[in-house]
């Protein structure tokens, strides 16, 4: 959601301000670049593959240069997925998109597994509000952003500055927690969604995003203040896990998300 506020932020911008004001607000950007080359090669890989960098730099502001180069990442991860029609991913290359799922049921339909009111939910898994709600294809899209997202801010922790901290957690782990409600109703209740997780190159698109997702929410764990405790608690839940388990063949969250490395993150940023 702070990206739905940043960009209409950014889309007054221009009136509210003066152009020596402006330029205030966007003058960190060749630095802001150069950093996030040196901290996180896999998000700068994400600024090159734009072929219009202005696209990526409107999101890029200098009150907060670590949000706006996360966010940077993540608006642009969509973007070129809409361009290439495959999802890029972190370490390089690409997850093509499958038409089938478009005919899978609507992700909407699990969001009474969550609470209405957290803006998560409301944002990506409401009825108009975002494509997410309706296509599962656009929820897989929004679990990679997230996943770019969360990537680029765990390694841009050095540009962080002031006492709190951005949710950046909490993004991932709410697509992953939807996800998951997604599979475990498809077996229970979709059986024609449910079949066609099963098709092969369904599965490995789903693999091939999880497995990304979970090493990135894995690896930020031992960094406090990130948010998304109580989607963590839904992910670690085993009677959530079992139909996303069996797509998988495996344990579908990582021990250092579950375990005492998890826990420890979470009490911190709870007492923050």
């Amino acid at each position: 959601m702070r990206r739905v506020l940043q960009a209409a932020g950014a889309a007054l911008f221009a009136f509210a301000v003066s152009p020596a004001e402006a330029k205030s607000h966007t003058d960190c950007q060749p630095q802001a670049i150069r950093d996030l080359q040196r901290l996180s090669p896999q998000g700068h890989a994400i600024y090159s593959a734009m072929a219009d960098k202005k696209q990526f730099l409107f999101f890029l502001k200098c009150d907060n240069v670590q949000l706006g180069l996360a966010t940077a990442v993540h608006e642009s991860v969509h973007m070129l997925t809409e361009e290439r029609n495959a999802y890029p991913l972190i370490g390089g290359g690409s997850a093509k998109r499958v038409p089938q799922v478009a005919r899978f049921y609507a992700p909407r339909e699990t969001a009474r597994r969550f609470d209405q009111g957290d803006i998560y939910v409301q944002t990506y898994m409401r009825r108009g509000a975002a494509s997410s709600a309706d296509d599962f294809a656009y929820l897989l899209d929004e679990l990679n952003a997230y996943s770019h997202d969360l990537n680029s801010a765990t390694k841009l922790m050095a540009l962080h500055k002031g006492g709190g901290q951005v949710d950046h957690r909490a993004g991932l782990a709410a697509l992953m927690s939807f996800l998951m409600a997604y599979a475990d109703t498809a077996q229970q209740h979709k059986p024609a969604t449910w079949q066609g997780l099963q098709r092969p190159e369904v599965k490995e698109l789903v693999q091939t995003l999880w497995t990304q997702a979970d090493s990135v929410l894995a690896g930020s764990m031992s960094i406090p203040g990130l948010g998304g405790e109580k989607y963590v608690k839904f992910l670690c839940n085993p009677s959530n896990s079992r139909a996303l388990g069996e797509l998988l063949g495996r344990a579908p969250v990582s021990a250092r998300v579950c375990g005492p490395a998890g826990t420890a993150a979470s009490q911190s940023s709870l007492t923050r």
